[in-house]
């Protein structure tokens, strides 16, 4: 590429990206365990991210589009920006107003935290498409480092806004993530390099935001089915369900759950990190042909979906929480991760090689529409399942999810 060096470009994006994932894991575990608290019933505890995931699908068509017009640099500094501001407004929140209220609000601001992070996420990914060195398995490589030591550090952001929420309380926990937010954007303006690519022809159109590729918008499909069968049972069922078991209906029982909840996602979610990093070593990614790539993400698609079927299976016959049934799920729940990780990888992977260079931003955020739709949905049947059924429908509708996944993903042969 002409411009910035690659290298310079890359960790500038990169750490830009990390900052943000750092407070959106830390957000979101503040929002949850804050809330439950209070009393909110998992399907409320579900509306208050509704808004967020909503935020995401149209935010991602319009960054794509956004980010060909004026630059990857600029909706990069608008998602921290916006971030930022998310921050400062949840703060306001007081604890004398009425539940309604209470839920509008943050839903409100959790949408904009939503445009934030998609704004952030794409113009990260769309930067890797155009930086990565043209070497065999370059592609993937690069964009499977950025993809799981971001999801290493919000893995930290999960334990860290548990941890803020136990010692510091709400408003001061958040007042601390908009200050240092506020910082890191200062200094990621100061090292990112002039010239991040990403403007497209201005002859782009807003219309355009659909894929001529079909192998693009069925990996989009395959993508929305991935994300909701995970945050159908990590958003809403698996936290409330550990903090039911681990808190003694003491004073100190649910602040001492807030550390192994939040110490249990953030080891999720730092592992699944550690895993996309590795995808390519282990999926044998240098030197091999697309459509090899492609079988074996149809192929790992599919081994994903026996997995929150059996965990069902035995939640339903455990009949509530049990030791056993708690160490079953931290062990299932783990190779899930592992096997999910591989596919969102590969998927991640897959996307940029797919997408054309002059409209990647339009590709990206069309795919990444898709992976907030998903996130929408895995939302909403979080709460609903969790509540109708109890923790064996949650994960029964994650099993059914991901087996739409695969079936998706089975049409890539095709296109």
């Amino acid at each position: 590429m002409t411009g910035p060096n690659p290298l310079r470009a890359y960790a500038a994006v990169t750490a830009a990206y990390w900052a943000f994932m750092l407070s959106d894991g830390a957000l979101r575990m503040l929002v949850l365990l804050h809330f439950h608290t209070l009393g909110f019933s998992p399907v409320q505890l579900a509306w208050l991210f509704l808004l967020y995931e909503l935020a995401g699908i149209g935010t991602n068509l319009a960054a794509g589009w956004l980010a060909a017009r004026f630059g990857l640099a600029a909706t990069l500094y608008a998602g921290l920006v916006l971030q930022i501001l998310a921050l400062v407004a949840l703060a306001q929140l007081e604890p004398g107003w009425g539940m309604t209220a209470s839920v509008l609000f943050v839903m409100a601001v959790q949408g904009v935290s939503g445009v934030a992070k998609d704004l952030a996420k794409m113009s990260s990914k769309s930067a890797v498409k155009l930086l990565a060195p043209p070497d065999a398995g370059g592609l993937f490589r690069w964009v499977a480092r950025l993809t799981g030591s971001k999801n290493a550090v919000k893995g930290v952001g999960f334990f860290l806004g548990a941890a803020l929420l136990g010692v510091a309380g709400f408003q001061a926990a958040v007042w601390g993530m908009a200050l240092g937010l506020g910082a890191i954007l200062g200094a990621v303006a100061l090292f990112l390099p002039a010239g991040l690519p990403g403007r497209l022809k201005s002859s782009e159109a807003w219309g355009g935001w659909r894929s001529r590729d079909a192998r693009v918008n069925r990996l989009s499909l395959a993508r929305l089915f991935l994300f909701g069968a995970r945050d159908v049972w990590f958003v809403v069922g698996i936290p409330v369900y550990f903090q039911a078991v681990l808190s003694d209906g003491t004073a100190d029982g649910p602040r001492e759950a807030f550390f192994v909840v939040g110490g249990f996602m953030a080891l999720w979610i730092i592992g699944y990190g550690a895993v996309q990093a590795a995808a390519p070593r282990m999926l044998g990614a240098r030197g091999q042909a697309l459509a090899d790539t492609t079988r074996k993400a149809i192929l790992w698609s599919g081994l994903l979906v026996p997995i929150p079927f059996v965990l069902a299976g035995l939640a339903l016959v455990a009949g509530g929480p049990a030791p056993w049934l708690t160490a079953t799920l931290v062990a299932g729940l783990m190779l899930f991760g592992v096997v999910f990780a591989v596919n969102s990888s590969v998927h991640s992977y897959l996307i940029l090689a797919f997408g054309s260079a002059d409209r990647i931003t339009r590709d990206v955020g069309f795919y990444y529409m898709a992976n907030a739709a998903g996130r929408l949905v895995g939302t909403l049947l979080s709460g609903l399942s969790f509540q109708a059924g109890g923790l064996p429908l949650c994960l029964a509708t994650a099993g059914a999810l991901a087996a739409a996944s695969w079936l998706a993903a089975r049409r890539l042969q095709a296109a």
